[in-house]
C-alpha cells in the first residue's frame, strides 16, 4: 500500500518535458528573441501557432512552450515538433499568467515575445522587430508593439496616455508585444491573483510605475494575427470590469478617475453588466 501511495504521489508531482535543451540539440545560448507559447487543451489551433513560429524568416530565436497539463491531443502536437522547440513542459499550473511567468523565467533572449496558442505570427514578424531593435539608438527603449491583424481590422500604435482610462493604448499582448528581458526583470512577474487582466496590471506597472519607454511599428508592419474568441472573450463582462477597477485601485490610480470610469462604463455597458 505504501509503495502504491508513493507511486501516486510521484505521478502527481511529475512533469513531462522536452525540447533541444534536454536532447542535446543545437542550442543558441544568446538568442535575440525568446518566444513563449502557453497552451491548455487547444489541439484545434496549436499546430498552426507552432508552425508560424518555427517557420520565421528570422531564425535567431528560441522557442518555449508551457502546457498546463492538457488532456487532449495538445501534447502529441508538441512532441511532433520536439526537435524545433528549445524547451517545452507539460504540468498543472495556476492559469495562463502563471504559465507566462514560467516561460519568462526560462527565457534567455534579449527580447521576450508572446504568441498565444490561438494566434499566429506572420512569417516576417521577428524580422520586422529585429530591424527596429538594430535601429534603436536610444538604449532606454524597453519594449516594442508590432501591429496586429484582428478580425475587424488592424490594431496598431502605442498611446501610453490612454492607459489611465482605456485599454486602447497598445496593439496586442499576443503576437504584438516584445519586451526587453532586462526590463522584464525590473517589472517582475505577472500577478496571478488577477485571473483575467493580469496583463493590464503588468502594463500599468511597466508604463506608469516603472516609467519604461516603448515604441511601435508602422501600421503596415504587421507582426501577427489575433484570432477572435481568445481567453478573455470567454469571461463574463462583469467579472472583467470589476477586476479592471480593482487593478486600477491597487496601483494607486485616482479614486475620482476610477469612479468616473465606473459610472461611464456602467452606463455604456449596462446590459452586459446586468445580464452577463
Amino acid at each position: 500500500m505504501d509503495n502504491e501511495l508513493n507511486f501516486r504521489n510521484f505521478l502527481e508531482k511529475s512533469v513531462i518535458q522536452g525540447g533541444k535543451r534536454l536532447n542535446n540539440g543545437s542550442i543558441n545560448s544568446k538568442p535575440l528573441f525568446s518566444i513563449i507559447t502557453v497552451v491548455y487543451n487547444n489541439e484545434k489551433y496549436l499546430e498552426e501557432t507552432i508552425k508560424s513560429v518555427v517557420n520565421q524568416k528570422f531564425q535567431n530565436f528560441e522557442y518555449i512552450i508551457i502546457d498546463g497539463g492538457s488532456s487532449d491531443k495538445t501534447l502529441d502536437i508538441i512532441k511532433r515538433y520536439d526537435s524545433q522547440i528549445d524547451y517545452w513542459i507539460s504540468e498543472k499550473d495556476k492559469g495562463i499568467y502563471d504559465a507566462f511567468n514560467k516561460g519568462m523565467s526560462l527565457a534567455k533572449g534579449d527580447f521576450i515575445g508572446i504568441v498565444n496558442s490561438d494566434d499566429t505570427y506572420f512569417d516576417n514578424a521577428l524580422e520586422i522587430i529585429a530591424k527596429y531593435i538594430n535601429k534603436l539608438t536610444n538604449k532606454e527603449i524597453d519594449f516594442i508593439f508590432g501591429s496586429v491583424k484582428k478580425h475587424w481590422g488592424i490594431l496598431y500604435g502605442y498611446r501610453p496616455e490612454k492607459i489611465y482610462y482605456s485599454w486602447g493604448f497598445y496593439s496586442s499582448h499576443s503576437t504584438g508585444f516584445f519586451l526587453r528581458r532586462s526590463s522584464a526583470k525590473k517589472i517582475g512577474l505577472y500577478n496571478i491573483n488577477y485571473k483575467y487582466h493580469a496583463d493590464y496590471d503588468y502594463f500599468y506597472r511597466m508604463i506608469v510605475k516603472k516609467k519604461m519607454k516603448g515604441t511601435s511599428t508602422k501600421k503596415n508592419e504587421i507582426t501577427g494575427n489575433f484570432r477572435r474568441g481568445g481567453y478573455s472573450s470567454k469571461i463574463k463582462f462583469r467579472k472583467l470590469f470589476m477586476e479592471e477597477l480593482r487593478i486600477r485601485y491597487n496601483n494607486g490610480q485616482s479614486i475620482i478617475l476610477i469612479i468616473i470610469i465606473f459610472v461611464y462604463k456602467s452606463i455604456k455597458n449596462f446590459k452586459k453588466i446586468l445580464f452577463s
